[in-house]
This record gives structure tokens, sequence and C-alpha cells, in this order.
């Protein structure tokens, strides 16, 4: 009976230890509002990243966050390239204060934000001194900061560090290619990737391509793959144990909880005796 016992309490708690998560942040929101409309009805779980100087970056943060999804600032950074700049894209020459600026008014463009990732940015990320100006003001909200990785020497966590930031990184890239087959099968890496450290993080764009196949893949998403936010994945709402040590914790509850039981019909059963 106690083994029956210990198979039923572990089988109801085994998934939610292992399910490997996967985020998926779709960018360069506020230009185009009918497709975008229909990425974020896809899921709530779904973040949108909106540009801060978009023409619709109000109503569709707006709209996004009505239907429960959360919002992030796409916050403009200049890439090595500096080609098809957004207004107000921050230069790591730029002063403290002037960033400051641009980003106090980006939060205020981009109603709900919980987060902030760069828009391009090459030139910027890979810029310890810039970044530290970023993320001087960015410590002053609640907001967290996801690095896109838009270069290898990216110095994004090494600055949040300093300011108390906490910081995830992008780990696939959806949309490099529009071609509907490469985009799905940026997807399967994505949940490989999951399955293999725990989570993943994508990102992509409000293409029609990609909701093509969003909508196809998040249809038949895998039992053993949550669709969680990036917010989710943050260090500060994790518990402070590792799996095997939950794993413990669990198991020793369901220990406890059998031994109860089994007092429970040892008592009865001496009381049955006394009694008849």
């Amino acid at each position: 009976m106690s083994r029956f016992l210990t198979f039923i309490l572990l089988s109801m708690i085994i998934l939610p230890v292992s399910a490997a998560r996967l985020a998926i942040v779709i960018d360069d929101f506020g230009y185009r509002q009918e497709i975008e409309k229909k990425v974020v009805r896809l899921s709530p779980k779904i973040t949108v990243a909106v540009l801060p100087n978009s023409p619709y970056a109000k109503q569709i943060a707006t709209y996004a966050h009505l239907y429960g999804n959360q919002v992030m600032i796409h916050l403009p950074m200049a890439p090595i390239r500096l080609t098809g700049l957004e207004k107000d894209t921050l230069f790591p020459d730029m002063s403290e204060a002037e960033i400051a600026r641009i980003i106090d008014e980006a939060i205020v463009k981009v109603p709900y934000a919980v987060g902030i990732n760069n828009h391009m940015g090459s030139r910027m990320t890979s810029s310890l001194s810039g970044m530290k100006k970023v993320m001087a003001r960015v410590s002053n909200y609640a907001l967290f900061f996801l690095d896109s990785r838009t270069i290898a020497a990216t110095r994004v966590k090494e600055a949040a560090e300093i300011y108390h930031v906490d910081t995830l990184s992008r780990d696939i890239f959806l949309d490099d290619s529009i071609n509907e087959d490469d985009i799905a099968a940026q997807f399967d890496i994505a949940i490989q990737l999951a399955r293999k450290k725990g989570y993943a993080i994508a990102i992509g764009h409000p293409h029609q391509q990609t909701f093509n196949v969003l909508y196809q893949k998040l249809r038949y998403l895998p039992a053993d793959i949550q669709l969680v936010t990036p917010r989710e994945l943050l260090p500060s709402t994790q518990p402070n144990h590792t799996v095997g040590q939950v794993w413990k914790l669990l198991v020793d509850d369901a220990n406890v909880l059998i031994n109860q039981w089994n007092l429970q019909l040892d008592s009865r059963r001496i009381s049955s005796h006394f009694y008849y």
C-alpha cells in the first residue's frame, strides 16, 4: 500500500518538476497592427516587444495587455552598421543624462512594460561603458533586461550585475529566414534546446510566415513543453532548490503523509479490537 501511495503522489508532482519551458518573444511591434493583433491572440504566453517610437506603440501595448500578454520595451540600440536606425537609438558615447531621458520616455510610450530588450544593438551592447549607463537607469524601475544577443561579445550581463538588474539571454532567432520551413526548423531547435537545458528563449518578428508557423506549432505543442513568459524564467522567480533537492523534499513529504496514514490505520485497528 505504501509503495502504491508513493507512486500516486510522485505521479502528481513529476510533471511540474521536469517540464521544459519555452518562452517566445515577438519583436518590432508598433508598425503593423493587423498582424500584431493576430500574434497577440495566439496565446497570452507570447510576449510582445514594442518599439517606443513606432506609430502604434501605446495602442498595441494596451491591446496586448488587455489580452493578458506581457509587454516589453524594444529599445533601439546602435548596431555596427548604422543603417535603418529608429529615433532615439542609443549610442555608447551618449551622456548618462541623454540615455536616462530616452529610457524614461520609452517607459511612458510603452505602457504596461515588464522588461526591456534591445532592438539591433551590436555596437551598443558590446560596449561596457554604454551598457553601464543603460543599467544605471533601468535599475530605477522594476524591469528586467532580455539580451537579444545580436553580437557574441555582449557586455549586457556584466553591466547588469553591477546595478543588480535581472537579465535573460536569447537562445534562438526564429525567422532570420522568413521561409516557413526554416522558421519551423528553428522552432524545433528551440524545443530541443529547452529539453536539454530546461528552458529556451526564442525571438521572432511579426511576419505572416512567422505567424503561420506559430499557429501550427502551438496547436500541437509537445506535452513535455510548457509555454511561459520570459519573466517566469528570471532567477528571482525560481525556487532556491535544485531539481534534485526539490525531488528529495517532495519524496520526504510524501513519506511523511504515508506514515501518518499508516499510523491512523493502526490506531483504528487498536480501537476496533478494544471495543469489539
